[in-house]
């Protein structure tokens, strides 16, 4: 697997994995959320969009996330100390498979680089799968975090912390 920042050619395909990977947590096609995750463009100009492939394939795009670094009208629940990141998404033919958790290392191995003190997160409660992987990597709930985006939405908070690198030292 290769992890690598999108390109603009990226965008098409990663907004699909996305929608694929978020299919079972929407109110189907009709759901207007879904222009929104499939809107990769958007979140590559306005954050950063990584993607992971398979080894010498790069068309064969297994996963992407938002990182979302200081500043970027992406950031949701992080505080000016945390890194944040957003719609880690699996292609459903290689979940299971360790995408997601190269994914979420990639922001985690980042923010610790940038000096982040934590890193904070939101889901929705039916994402159980990827609950496991946060907490597997050290992630704790966050309940004072939760909120409501829009009436009938509920995200849950949880946060890891990063011991921050030290510049100039290994």
């Amino acid at each position: 697997m290769r992890i690598r920042r999108a390109t603009p050619a990226d965008h098409e395909r990663a907004g699909e994995v996305t929608v694929a990977a978020y299919a079972p947590f929407t109110l189907g096609p009709a759901d207007p959320y879904i222009a929104r995750l499939r809107d990769a463009g958007t979140r590559d100009r306005e954050a950063e969009l990584w993607v992971a492939t398979a080894d010498g394939d790069d068309a064969d795009l297994l996963g992407c996330v938002t990182l979302c670094p200081p500043g970027s009208p992406w950031r949701e629940i992080s505080t000016e100390d945390e890194g944040e990141f957003r719609m880690l998404a699996v292609a459903p033919h290689a979940q299971g498979q360790g995408v997601g958790e190269a994914l979420v290392r990639l922001c985690l191995d980042r923010f610790a680089g940038e000096g982040c003190r934590g890193v904070a997160i939101s889901s929705l409660p039916q994402m159980t799968a990827a609950h496991r992987l946060y907490d597997r990597l050290g992630f704790t709930r966050l309940p004072e975090r939760d909120f409501d985006p829009i009436p009938g939405v509920h995200l849950i908070a949880f946060r890891v912390p990063l011991v921050p690198a030290v510049q100039g030292r290994p």
